[in-house]
């Protein structure tokens, strides 16, 4: 009998889909299934954007093969904002665009590490980071961040944690699944520390526009003389637009490795999405008033998430920002899955396990607050408040 990868079998299923079942056995009792599982908008996209996307998807011009590093428009303009978020001169050689940030992850991975080779990841860790390495047979290290420190990772751990087979450092600022933003300051060392050790940093930004009110830049690495041969950035449209549908991210790096890239995705996928790609390049300056009111939506949520939270003391914020709120459970060495199951089943709540993020992590539960309103977050505190797990 033929044989299954046993890189790939042996990898848990995809977590969301079980979380999803737990959910259709709510029978109501509590009130309307409160959806805090998933990462993605709880908006709708923007007119504009809905037109823009059906205008270009019935165009014979993108029906076409595209270039496998991305649509010169989207490349250009994108470059273009990043270089006034940042700050510093950035042209569209550096950027290449792909299929959603998942894709841009895998992509990076394999054009600087291959099996054998080791990532350093945080702990906790976006899950579908830690699966891509598995897969691909590149080994894992980790570096535990201190919940008493919200989660932020300690340099002094990381660099303890740089055997010689790592080749790079994998992080997420905003963080998934934490919500904890990551000080300029802080990244700063750790790209010094990634430099002393001949490592790549690879950043994932997929929620940098919802960093908080007066952050400023996210951190001025790009502006680093050789951040070519250290930093490479990944990102995805789909939150700020309202689009994971259509599965557009980018990768931001120095031409060595978008060349690298370019040569696995046209094994991957040849080309991204070419009408989607059309859109976004349209949307981007079209649209920046409205994504910065969103950004003010999202933090609007974070306020009444802190707000409600501190009406059910027995659950503690461990850490929150931008998408995300990792909520530590009170009830003591009870496994993660079992009080995600009943919060689902029966208070109507939908979450993540904080085991599908690290198995240290058993004491929490991570909140998607930004796919829920002002007021729907306001209904966590007597769920929660009488909820028990026996």
């Amino acid at each position: 009998m033929p044989r299954f990868n046993p890189l790939v079998e042996t990898l848990a299923a995809p977590p969301i889909p079980s979380v999803f079942a737990w959910g259709k056995a709510y029978d109501g009792r509590s009130g309307p299934m409160i959806d805090l599982s998933q990462a993605v908008p709880g908006y709708p996209p923007h007119p504009e954007m809905l037109r823009l996307l059906g205008e270009y998807a019935a165009s014979r011009a993108y029906t076409g093969y595209g270039p496998i590093e991305g649509e010169d428009v989207l490349r250009a303009a994108y470059a273009g904002h990043l270089s006034q978020t940042y700050g510093v001169p950035l042209d569209a050689g550096n950027v290449h665009v792909t299929s959603g940030c998942n894709q841009a992850f895998i992509c990076a991975a394999m054009a600087i590490a291959g099996t054998g080779d080791a990532v350093l990841m945080t702990d906790p860790y976006y899950f579908n980071q830690e699966t891509t390495l598995a897969m691909l047979g590149i080994k894992t290290r980790f570096a535990a961040c201190d919940p008493a420190n919200g989660f932020l990772p300690d340099v002094e751990t990381l660099a303890a944690a740089i055997t010689p087979d790592v080749r790079a450092l994998a992080l997420v600022s905003p963080n998934n699944p934490t919500g904890a933003v990551y000080p300029t300051e802080l990244l700063s060392a750790i790209y010094d520390l990634c430099v002393a050790r001949g490592i790549w940093l690879i950043l994932d930004e997929t929620y940098r526009d919802f960093l908080p009110e007066g952050t400023g830049r996210p951190h001025d690495l790009f502006g680093r003389a050789g951040w070519q041969d250290t930093l490479i950035g990944l990102y995805s449209f789909s939150k700020s637009f309202c689009i994971p549908g259509h599965r557009l991210g980018a990768i931001t790096a120095g031409s060595g490795v978008v060349e690298q890239v370019a040569k696995i995705m046209d094994n991957l996928q040849i080309c991204p999405p070419r009408s989607a790609q059309a859109a976004v390049a349209t949307a981007l300056p079209l649209l920046a008033d409205w994504r910065e009111e969103n950004r003010r939506e999202i933090a609007r949520r974070v306020e009444a998430l802190r707000a409600t939270m501190a009406h059910t003391p027995a659950w503690r914020i461990g850490a929150v920002g931008a998408y995300f709120a990792f909520i530590g459970h009170p009830f003591g060495d009870a496994p993660s899955a079992r009080v995600a199951e009943k919060l689902a089943k029966e208070a109507g709540i939908l979450c993540l396990p904080g085991s599908y993020f690290g198995a240290g992590q058993e004491g929490y539960l991570r909140f998607a607050f930004a796919n829920a309103d002002v007021e729907t977050i306001s209904r966590l505190k007597d769920r929660l408040g009488g909820f028990t797990l026996d």
